[in-house]
């Protein structure tokens, strides 16, 4: 056995931008003995489901209608960067705001994951959201109202670490 060869190191938290801002929708996680992993942190896997709250937290207010059933998007893309084991028990508090730019029928959402009561970055996560119309089987321009909203709540995704 090589003495000498070093596990790779853990990625470091990194910090919040000191541009940021509180982003417009926060919600707390707390993670649950279903969501660990064999290693006994939080799964990778589980940050996706807490992704798809956000994106409701965030965009039904928009529609003006608490209906999950009634959003008119679909995922083009996600991913997720992770910083930071998370073991059981632990609160975070995963925040999301839409990216800059925004497209003409997408456009970006960016998750931020802290743990509770610090500034310790655990995950960064991104979709691509495109304004879909099921009926029609397409996609569709963003409507004006709520591009407005979304490009009033964007932030800078450089700033993220994106």
């Amino acid at each position: 056995m090589d003495r000498d060869r070093r596990r790779p190191a853990m990625p470091r938290s990194p910090a919040p931008s000191a541009a940021s801002r509180p982003w417009p929708v926060s919600r707390r996680f707390y993670v649950s003995f279903h969501d660990l992993d064999v290693v006994n942190h939080l799964n990778h896997a589980a940050y996706l489901p807490y992704m798809e709250t956000l994106r409701c937290d965030y965009y039904l207010p928009l529609l003006g209608d608490p209906d999950p059933a009634r959003i008119d998007l679909i995922i083009a893309e996600v991913t997720c960067r992770y910083f930071v084991p998370v073991p059981y028990g632990t609160e975070l508090v995963g925040e999301a705001a839409p990216g800059r730019p925004l497209g003409r029928t997408s456009f970006p959402l960016l998750y931020r994951f802290t743990i509770a009561g610090t500034t310790t970055v655990t995950a960064r996560g991104r979709s691509v959201n495109v304004v879909y119309d099921y009926a029609k089987a397409t996609k569709k321009e963003i409507p004006s109202e709520r591009r407005a909203v979304l490009e009033r709540d964007s932030v800078d995704p450089a700033d993220e670490g994106w």
